[in-house]
């Protein structure tokens, strides 16, 4: 070899080119930029690989523009990048319209020159186009102002329209390249979004799309039950990582958010410290109380008393000069407060003096995925110490199992992580005995389960009470018989000489209290017999 001969590129196969010898001889890996949509960046492991080319996917309705003008936006309002979008389908005073409900002033970027729309939306007078489309001259249009602008953002919305007006897949395989090719040329981070035909069809309308793209996103947008769900996934990061699966996410006033439930890490602390329920009887039972970053499940038929718990739960907060929230999902505020007021609580003092606050609603109103979207804002905007859900069930009716059970870490993750201590409803359809104790398994979600039941004693109907699990802590083992008097829950005893209670047939227990006498007798008999 040639000692005069540079050994800086490596060769071939040689083994500079091995991943451990990366860093020694300079070679950097894919870079990425944040895009600070919400839950995008974890998602993606870091955000989008930088200098290359996204193909967002979807069908119509799914926030593919959303997601385009956004990435444009934070860039140029985060991080100073001046970004250029290209519009085949909607006029530029539509575009800077609708972005207005997002709280983004694109006419003032425009005028800053952060921001250049490139407006190659079809005229509405204008005549159809026929014949071979010339791609070269908007390429070349694209490609100014990104060096006019010194963009380093760009998106391109969308390119289906765009396209419809080639004949051959061929030709839009190759047109499609030569876009992403001159892109990369120039350096900049890009987003083209594409339509698709169906939620979990072909990728891209024309089936090429994702093959020319270095990363492939896709929207969906399904229908479950009555209600629309809306899901990320990133199908490929092209030389990088990322996460897989489908995550969902909701549209805000803020724009997209999305829920990287996979990304959610079991690092929260677990705290040692007692909370009082609200129930002296039921914080002895639980071996002095519940502890303060724990998840309380209260399931039981309609009418064991959950909401009663709840309440004493929330006035025992609001007791100790700590704020509580209340999500109510079945009944109005006037009901609660009336039924709360029966027992001797006041919530409408409570809220006067800014302890508490309840937000009613019916779950069918939003998606879960919104609902949770207000959860995390109300708790972040009152900064409570307890919240409570009433109910759960209610929030699971129209929806899938995956679905709900995914509200649910959502909602209990974030609960931890701000530590606040959790008391959620869940209503059973068993009215008597207990086959399961919820119908979509988040049992292992929550710490603490109170289970509530009805039961047939003695010829009469009575309500009986299980701290049925509590992690980290000793408690009660007891199936205790408890009432509903104007003061609230009254814990008695355990029923005694019953047994096979939560299997819904009890039965009493014979005790013969002459038995252990006899068989002393009979010992003393075969003494005396020897």
């Amino acid at each position: 070899m040639d000692p005069n001969t540079s050994t800086d590129q490596p060769q071939g196969n040689q083994p500079g080119n091995q991943p451990g010898n990366q860093q020694r001889q300079g070679i950097v890996g894919v870079q990425k930029i944040r895009t600070l949509i919400e839950g995008f960046d974890d998602i993606s492991h870091g955000g989008l690989p930088e200098g290359r080319t996204t193909l967002v996917s979807g069908t119509s309705g799914t926030g593919k523009t959303l997601c385009a003008i956004q990435f444009l936006y934070n860039g140029m309002m985060q991080f100073d990048d001046p970004g250029v979008f290209v519009t085949f389908e909607e006029s530029t005073a539509d575009i800077i319209k609708n972005a207005v409900s997002f709280g983004w002033d694109l006419q003032a970027l425009i005028d800053e020159g952060k921001l250049f729309i490139l407006d190659a939306s079809p005229d509405p007078e204008g005549q159809e186009v026929v014949g071979s489309f010339d791609f070269s001259a908007l390429i070349e249009r694209i490609q100014y102002a990104i060096r006019k602008y010194k963009a380093k953002r760009v998106s391109i919305d969308s390119v289906t329209a765009l396209f419809q007006q080639y004949d051959s897949a061929s030709m839009v395989r190759r047109e499609i390249l030569r876009l992403v090719w001159r892109l990369k040329q120039v350096g900049v981070t890009t987003i083209i979004t594409t339509e698709r035909l169906e939620e979990y069809g072909p990728v891209a309308r024309f089936g090429v799309e994702e093959f020319v793209s270095d990363n492939v996103v896709i929207l969906r947008n399904v229908l479950e039950g009555e209600r629309r769900r809306r899901t990320m996934e990133i199908l490929k990061l092209r030389g990088t990582t990322h996460m897989k699966g489908e995550y969902p996410f909701t549209i805000t006033t803020d724009g997209v958010n999305i829920f990287p439930l996979g990304a959610m890490r079991l690092t929260q602390r677990s705290s040692n410290v007692r909370v009082p329920s609200g129930v002296k009887t039921l914080d002895e039972m639980c071996g002095g109380g519940f502890f303060k970053d724990s998840i309380i499940l209260a399931t039981g038929a309609t009418g064991t008393g959950k909401t009663l718990l709840v309440s004493k739960f929330l006035k025992e907060a609001c007791a100790n000069g700590e704020r509580a929230i209340l999500f109510a999902y079945e009944e109005s505020r006037a009901q609660l407060s009336r039924n709360a007021y029966s027992w001797g609580i006041d919530f409408e003092d409570m809220e006067q003096q800014g302890l508490l606050k309840i937000i009613c609603a019916y779950p069918e109103s939003a998606g879960l995925e919104d609902h949770l979207q207000i959860i995390k804002s109300e708790i972040a905007e009152f900064k409570p110490s307890r919240i409570a859900i009433d109910s759960l069930s209610a929030l699971a009716r129209g929806v899938s199992n995956n679905a709900f059970r995914q509200f649910v870490i959502g909602v209990t993750g974030f609960a931890k992580q701000e530590e606040i201590t959790g008391f959620f409803t869940n209503t059973t359809d068993q009215f008597m005995g207990s086959n399961s104790i919820t119908d979509s398994h988040i049992s292992t979600i929550t710490d603490t389960i109170i289970m509530l039941q009805y039961v047939e004693i003695r010829g009469e109907m009575s309500r009986a009470l299980n701290v049925f699990k509590m992690r980290g802590s000793w408690h009660d083992k007891g199936i205790r018989e408890y009432t509903i008097s104007s003061q609230g829950p009254e814990i008695k005893d355990s029923f005694r000489n019953f047994e096979r209670i939560i299997s819904g047939s009890p039965t009493k227990v014979v005790s013969d209290e002459r038995a252990p006498l006899r068989r002393i007798a009979e010992g003393l008999k075969g003494d005396d017999e020897k």
